[in-house]
């Protein structure tokens, strides 16, 4: 069992997060997202660099009718729901490059657990991509930290 007080992300990170490229569209997105039960996507290009993220709530976000529009068409949550699924699937051949949260906040494999959980709770995010010279190498979650902390590594 590791030293919490010398553990460092590498030694909790998850090396092979789920990743999609960069020229995908979004029903790609949103495939892999169900798929991997995931709620955020590692972004790469065709270099394997790392671009940044997509989260599932942006996917979601993208589809979400203008409450003008609701208006203008009745109102109603079944007006709501069916304007939603509409919009979705005229999404789904759309590039995911508009979505990405480009340069979102990163942590390196040998900074200490403690800065990927005081990033995961100040911030409020579930998951820090872990990069290396421009290449994603893992992530670290909420999840791995407590997983840390309670001693289970």
């Amino acid at each position: 069992m590791t030293d919490i007080q010398l553990m460092q992300i590498k030694d909790i990170m998850t090396p092979h997060p789920a990743r999609i490229r960069s020229d995908a569209t979004l029903q790609r997105a949103a495939e892999l997202v169900a798929m991997s039960r995931v709620t955020d996507l590692m972004v790469i290009d065709e270099q394997n660099n790392f671009v940044g993220v997509l989260s599932e709530g942006d996917i979601l976000r993208a589809a979400l009718p203008d409450i003008n529009q609701i208006i203008d068409e009745g109102g109603s949550v079944d007006t709501a729901f069916d304007l939603f699924l509409s919009k979705g699937k005229n999404l789904a051949d759309l590039p995911i490059m508009p979505l990405i949260i480009q340069e979102p906040l990163v942590v390196v494999e040998d900074d200490h657990i403690a800065k990927a959980t005081v990033v995961l709770i100040d911030k409020q995010i579930r998951l820090l991509p872990v990069v290396k010279d421009g290449q994603l190498v893992g992530t670290v979650s909420r999840a791995d930290v407590c997983r840390a902390v309670v001693g289970t590594f």
